[in-house]
């Protein structure tokens, strides 16, 4: 084990389990921020693996991630928002009022 091993275990166990609970028993927008912040440190620690083990082929997966992880946070925030509810928001504003 380097020291870039090291770090990537300390993210995930550090950080990890923390992003995880609160996805799992937080309300809608804590578990929103929860998985983004997930996303991040797995992200991080699919950059720094590829350093560890030396492969750069490796931070493609880092990248992907990259790109697919603020695409999820708004698909899931799209079904939190929607709640069954097929109209805008302001819509569902104005019939409210």
């Amino acid at each position: 084990m380097n020291a870039w091993t090291a770090a990537a275990l300390v993210l995930l166990a550090g950080a990890g389990p923390a992003c995880l609970w609160v996805a799992a028993s937080g309300s809608p927008v804590r578990r929103l921020v929860a998985l983004s912040s997930l996303s991040t440190v797995v992200g991080a620690v699919f950059l720094v693996l590829p350093q560890g083990y030396d492969r750069s082929s490796y931070q493609d997966l880092a990248l992907v991630l990259a790109v697919l992880a603020p695409a999820g946070t708004l698909v899931f925030a799209r079904f939190v928002v929607g709640e069954g509810s097929d109209a805008p928001v302001e819509e569902r504003h104005r019939s409210s009022d």
